[in-house]
């Protein structure tokens, strides 16, 4: 159905713009919000994301869902106004996190659980581990694609990663 609605917009119809803003605005804001952390930011990213994609509708081609490419504009918007703020990550070389291994840390399940108190939780911490951390748990991208997406080196996002998910778990346990 929607991909009639993009061939709409192609033409210039209106009510096509229409039906993909209310259909993807909310999402869309909530995924640059996790991000950014900052309402009226997410905003902004969101009213750049919608006029790049209806702008750039020429060129979407349907290899993927109209809302996975609307997406993937609204991640790199809101990465791009964090790097305008330089807020985005401190390239780590700390053997203290290179050397854990992954049933060292908390039991990631168990977090998936509280969503609602990690996502409140996760608004405490600095944009580059908010980043990660949203791409990673909420997004559902991997580690090498979060670094394609960031332009850093696989290594940096892991290491980015595993940080937040530690001060993510130290802000979660505190009383």
């Amino acid at each position: 159905m929607f991909d009639e609605v993009v061939e709409r917009c192609r033409l210039g119809d209106a009510t096509g713009y229409s039906i993909l803003y209310e259909r993807y605005s909310k999402a869309m804001f909530n995924t640059s919000l996790r991000i950014v952390n900052n309402a009226a930011d997410a905003e902004d990213v969101l009213q750049e994301a919608f006029t790049a994609a209806f702008g750039g509708l020429k060129d979407f081609n349907f290899s993927s869902t109209f809302g996975a490419w609307l997406k993937k504009i609204v991640i790199n918007k809101s990465l791009n106004l964090l790097r305008k703020k330089k807020l985005l990550l401190v390239d780590t070389d700390d053997e203290a996190i290179q050397g854990l291994k992954d049933e060292e840390m908390p039991d990631e399940s168990n977090l998936l659980l509280q969503v609602a108190k990690i996502k409140k939780a996760m608004q405490t911490l600095d944009s580059g581990y908010r980043s990660v951390l949203s791409l990673y748990l909420f997004e559902g991208y991997d580690h090498e694609e979060i670094a394609e997406i960031m332009g850093v080196p696989s290594t940096t996002v892991r290491s980015q990663y595993m940080r937040a998910r530690q001060k993510l778990v130290t802000v979660l346990n505190k009383p």
